[in-house]
């Protein structure tokens, strides 16, 4: 009885543990994609389709995320590039989970002439 109950436990951390690096691997990539829309001369648009082509080759089977680039004002109307992701993360483990939505977004300070 108490192995079955360890068992659960046992999967639920193995679960969690995943869930977690799916979400700070989709945060450190769509960093990098608000640096990249950040950038002098290119669009910070960009920086969502450049989000997801590094979510696709750093977490296999995550192709259906969705990055969108924006810039918006940020604090003293300083120009800021946002990049937010969303992606369903399966509870694959667990017998009686459907799954979780994780979302994250990654800002940069825009590069002016």
């Amino acid at each position: 009885m108490v192995s079955v109950l360890l068992l659960f436990l046992f999967l639920g951390i193995i679960q969690i543990g995943l869930v977690l690096h799916v979400r700070n691997t989709l945060a450190a990539n769509a960093a990098e994609g608000a640096r990249h829309g950040a950038n002098l001369g290119v669009d910070a648009t960009d920086g969502g389709p450049y989000a997801q082509r590094l979510i696709a080759g750093s977490i296999p089977g995550r192709s259906d995320t969705t990055c969108t680039g924006a810039q918006i004002d940020g604090p003293g109307d300083v120009p800021l590039v946002q990049v937010t992701c969303e992606v369903r993360v399966p509870l694959s483990l667990l017998p009686f989970g459907g799954g979780v939505t994780v979302h994250v977004s990654g800002h940069a300070v825009k590069e002016t002439p």
